[in-house]
């Protein structure tokens, strides 16, 4: 008799224990990291280096759900990225629209209504401010351009001519060739001399409801850029429907930039690195490394094998 109370025992303990580690695994968070490119994954050569390849690649092959949140199109992000293995859409032009490099679809884009397109365009061209106006139709983007070419806007074309992810529809003059249909413009892009860009940028609020933004990227402190989008166009929107897509319920972002800030607040654990502006670095929870040390990649790993342990 004592001995089938004993056995009945353990029976009870070896269930109970597996129950709690039911519950632990159930109420173990999933979380998505997601982090912007220049200034913060990339190194000072707008390259993921060799070293952040490799932890990402291992953070992936633990569990980690990872994506970007860039400004950038891609066209450049395909072959930044070539080297890590995830397998999620990345939220690009700054929210406008995320992108599926497995596919190469574009989803959930979010376009500039024609009415606003038309008051932007009339805007620059009032004060003389020159943009690249990109546009999304059969899954390919049609980029065309308001105001004369700069040198700088000649060389960022001439750069990307050859891309078989956008094609320009821009002639000598820079202005003569605009959309045919304004129902498919995703964004405007300007890089200008600060005091220009912050002009325009000011102009575009008080004029529409669109969602402006105008920072200091790449360029230097002499150049800014001025992006208008949709209204609801911000990193922040595009991590969201990530996060809903992938079942997240953590997020961990990270940033270093203007443009950041919106995702960076409503993520769970908002992380900048060491080189971010001020108005970031007021935002983060934490600070880590500086984009020039492997700092997020290594944070990620460090935190996905955090969480395997518990």
């Amino acid at each position: 008799m004592q001995s089938g109370k004993k056995c009945e025992s353990v029976f009870k303990f070896k269930h109970t224990l597996k129950t709690r580690i039911q519950n632990r695994t159930e109420l173990k968070e999933k979380t998505l990291y997601i982090t912007d490119l220049d200034g913060t994954l990339l190194g000072d050569d707008s390259r993921v280096s060799n070293g952040s390849q490799a932890m990402l690649n291992e953070a992936i092959a633990a569990g980690a759900s990872f994506s970007v949140a860039t400004a950038r199109t891609p066209a450049t992000v395909s072959s930044l990225l070539a080297g890590v293995r995830t397998k999620l859409p990345m939220v690009v032009m700054t929210g406008a629209t995320l992108w599926d490099a497995s596919t190469g679809m574009y989803e959930h884009t979010n376009f500039i209504p024609a009415r606003d397109v038309e008051r932007i365009i009339g805007i620059y061209r009032r004060i003389r401010f020159s943009s690249f106006i990109y546009t999304l139709r059969d899954n390919h983007l049609h980029i065309y351009h308001v105001g004369p070419l700069s040198e700088q806007e000649h060389e960022f074309m001439e750069q990307r001519a050859d891309s078989p992810f956008k094609t320009f529809h821009i002639p000598a003059d820079g202005e003569s060739t605009l959309p045919g249909n304004l129902d498919n413009v995703v964004l405007f892009y300007g890089v200008r001399p600060t005091e220009r860009a912050f002009e325009a940028h000011e102009a575009v609020k008080l004029e529409t409801d669109c969602s402006a933004l105008c920072y200091h990227d790449i360029y230097g402190p002499e150049t800014a850029v001025a992006e208008v989008f949709a209204k609801e166009s911000t990193k922040s929107r595009g991590v969201k429907t990530l996060a809903e897509r992938t079942g997240a319920t953590r997020i961990v972002a990270f940033g270093d930039n203007i443009n950041d800030i919106p995702m960076l607040k409503s993520a769970d654990l908002a992380v900048a690195v060491a080189n971010c502006v001020d108005e970031v670095r007021a935002v983060a929870d934490i600070v880590i490394g500086p984009n020039t040390d492997d700092s997020v990649a290594r944070f990620i790993l460090d935190d996905i094998n955090r969480q395997n342990k518990s």
